[in-house]
């Protein structure tokens, strides 16, 4: 594979295949001596993880490892986390795999040394301040997938188990130092997480892209993004070994999440509940609703999403673009419904409360209320 680089946007960045060798590297930049490296159940006795622990081992770094990570990780994940940080003193973190892996090994990293309780910090207003941000311990991200983008964000998504409430804990210093993205990591990815991780990325540029909010470089990158997604996502679905279409995959999601500072909207208003109470798949959730959430922004975003598909080499405006993701979904497997993810209908009023909460809504085109959110639900169910 030629694709090859290292990046400092929006942190360092060691593109390529076969950079997880790095990883030693990597530790010495942060200046990390005993790190924990953090990934899930899924992953823990996988091949590229046990690969990754005797590099570190070999370099004098220790094979130290947390994997009781939940699919959708909560603050007894979180707990767990910090004190086998703290058991085994710790000086950074290797946040290993996909989004959960990824958003609990930054937040380990981030309140082992706090005094107060993680819903503290949670992405309210400069909320962020009240951390110590000299306790922050270093953090080096290695994604195995290619999806949430959670490698170059300043934020986790923590499930609140008691309210089974999603909740974003934000600071600056949450980004990571650096990133090692080897496409060679995400070969293994079985092909339902290769496209609902496709997926997630193709939501968070089409979000970023519909925001109302003024962001221009977000806006472009969330365009380049969306193009990426539309020519490697069907080849990787097609050839799990294509080694240069999980490249882009990877840079599409990196994108993405870099591109959602512009804002989020009603897609993921939607799926953070359903994920939080139905333990669905967050990327997956996100492609199931796309469609009537397209439906219900056209007023307002008609124009753009033209201008979207000319730039994409897609013909006839907003509907050539619907279509076009309409036809995508069906290719690659994606369900037409919640209800083929286990949703039912018995709970929208509560998930319409959930999602009007949830802090994606102010990113969205069309002002959502509980009219609008409990329709949506109705549509994607």
């Amino acid at each position: 594979m030629k694709l090859f680089g290292n990046w400092s946007y929006p942190t360092t960045i060691k593109f390529g295949a076969g950079r997880i060798k790095e990883i030693a590297e990597a530790c010495a930049h942060c200046d990390i001596k005993n790190p924990l490296l953090i990934t899930d159940r899924g992953l823990a006795n996988l091949p590229i993880t046990t690969n990754t622990l005797d590099l570190l081992d070999r370099a004098g770094l220790g094979r130290a490892m947390f994997f009781e990570v939940d699919p959708n990780p909560n603050e007894m994940n979180l707990e767990a986390g910090i004190k086998a940080y703290k058991t085994g003193n710790h000086d950074g973190v290797i946040a290993f795999g996909g989004g959960s892996g990824i958003d609990l090994g930054k937040m380990v990293a981030f309140m082992a040394g706090q005094t107060r309780p993680v819903w503290d910090f949670e992405d309210i207003d400069d909320w962020w301040t009240r951390a110590n941000a000299d306790a922050i311990a270093p953090i080096i991200a290695v994604p195995t997938t290619a999806g949430t983008g959670s490698e170059v964000g300043r934020a986790s998504v923590i499930t609140d188990s008691k309210t089974h409430v999603k909740k974003i804990i934000f600071h600056p210093k949450v980004l990571p130092t650096v990133v090692i993205a080897d496409p060679e990591l995400t070969v293994g990815m079985p092909r339902i997480i290769t496209i609902g991780t496709g997926m997630d990325a193709f939501a968070h540029c089409l979000e970023a892209f519909s925001s109302p909010h003024y962001h221009p470089m977000s806006q472009g990158i969330a365009l380049e993004g969306m193009r990426l997604v539309k020519e490697y996502l069907p080849r990787v679905a097609r050839d799990a070994t294509d080694i240069e279409a999980r490249g882009h995959m990877m840079s599409a999601a990196m994108m993405g999440a870099t591109a959602f500072q512009k804002g989020l909207g009603a897609v993921h208003a939607l799926s953070h509940p359903v994920g939080a109470i139905y333990n669905t798949h967050h990327g997956m959730t996100n492609g199931v609703v796309i469609p009537a959430v397209l439906k219900l922004n056209r007023p307002m975003i008609e124009k753009q999403i033209g201008e979207a598909a000319n730039y994409l080499g897609i013909s006839g405006g907003f509907d050539g673009f619907y279509d076009y993701v309409m036809k995508l979904r069906e290719n690659l497997g994606v369900p037409d419904k919640l209800s083929e993810l286990g949703v039912d209908g018995s709970r929208i009023e509560e998930l319409t409360q959930m999602a009007l909460k949830d802090p994606s809504c102010g990113g969205n085109p069309v002002e959502l209320n509980e009219e609008n959110v409990t329709e949506l639900f109705k549509n994607s169910i």
